[in-house]
This record gives structure tokens, C-alpha cells and sequence, in this order.
């Protein structure tokens, strides 16, 4: 095994364990202190590429996640709900897929459909620039783009705390 496969084999695993860790915590919506938003432009599972600036004006939630995380698998239908509750909102789920393929993220979806933007971050380097330690971890942007809030581990989105403070994002009108 090279020293670069090792090194992601053991931040695999120890991503593993952080999964596991904030699964048995579950998440709560915090506010973000962490500073600056970081740049973001990805490709969707048809090629399209997404870049945070084309969201301007919209609430934004960024979850990054993967097929192999059980807590991500598990609010990515609340996630949905909360989408389908903000229809005609200027709001938008951003799901970055972890390190991993087209053909896996589009089997999972089969199973567990979802109709908000599913990016690719296949090799990481978005969840580095955004600090990303465990999955799923998931940041709340402003209409200008400004991260208000954060969540490491589960959430349910669409429970009336995590929607309300969602909506006093949302611009007037």
C-alpha cells in the first residue's frame, strides 16, 4: 500500500468513526463562528457545474455527506421535506457527496430519492477548503452568502426549530 493510500485509508476510517460519533450524538443547529465563507464550485451528477455565486440571494444549506454514513442517510428525507415546505422560497440544499463516484451516489439514490442539487466532490478538496472532520456536517448561508449556523451530525430540517430559524433568513417578500 502506497503512503497516499494509507494516509486516506486511515482518514477514511477515522472519518468513519466521527460518522459513528455524531450519529449517536445527533446534531443541533449552531451559530457559526468559524469566519469566512470558502469558495465552492462542483459538478452535478450530469456534468453541470455549480458554483456557490449562482445562489446569491438564496438561503443555502450545504450538507456534506456520503452513501456509507448512516446519520447522512438518514436526514437526507427530512432534507427533502424541508426543500418541498420552502417551495417558491429563495432557498436551496446543496448535497456534496464525499469522495465518491456517479454511479454510487446515483444507486443510493434510487433508493432514497431526493430532488434538491446533489454535487460531487470526489476528491475532497471542498470538504478540506470547507473544514469538513465529520460527516455529515452541513452549513446554513445567509442570502449573502455569510454562514450563519452549522451542524455536525443528524438533523431533523424540517422540524418547526430548524425551519423557523431557516426562514428568518429568507429575504423580506
Amino acid at each position: 500500500m502506497s503512503a497516499l493510500a494509507a494516509t486516506r485509508a486511515s482518514f477514511v476510517a477515522a472519518l468513519l468513526a466521527a460518522c459513528g460519533a455524531a450519529w449517536a450524538a445527533g446534531g443541533e443547529l449552531k451559530p457559526w463562528t468559524g469566519g469566512a465563507t470558502p469558495p465552492l464550485a462542483l459538478r452535478d451528477l450530469q456534468g453541470k457545474e455549480h458554483k456557490l455565486a449562482d445562489y446569491r440571494g438564496k438561503v443555502v444549506v450545504i450538507n456534506f455527506w456520503a452513501t456509507w454514513c448512516v446519520p447522512c442517510r438518514e436526514e437526507m428525507p427530512s432534507m427533502q421535506r424541508l426543500q418541498d415546505k420552502l417551495s417558491g422560497k429563495p432557498f436551496a440544499i446543496l448535497a456534496v457527496d464525499y469522495g465518491e463516484g456517479a454511479p454510487r451516489v446515483n444507486d443510493f439514490l434510487k433508493k432514497v430519492p431526493v430532488r434538491f442539487t446533489v454535487l460531487l466532490d470526489r476528491d475532497t478538496s471542498a470538504a478540506a477548503a470547507w473544514k469538513v472532520k465529520v460527516l455529515p456536517t452541513t452549513l446554513v448561508l445567509d442570502p449573502q452568502q455569510r454562514i450563519r449556523y452549522s451542524v455536525v451530525g443528524d438533523l431533523e430540517w424540517d422540524s418547526p426549530k430548524v425551519e423557523g430559524a431557516i426562514r428568518k433568513l429568507l429575504p423580506p417578500g
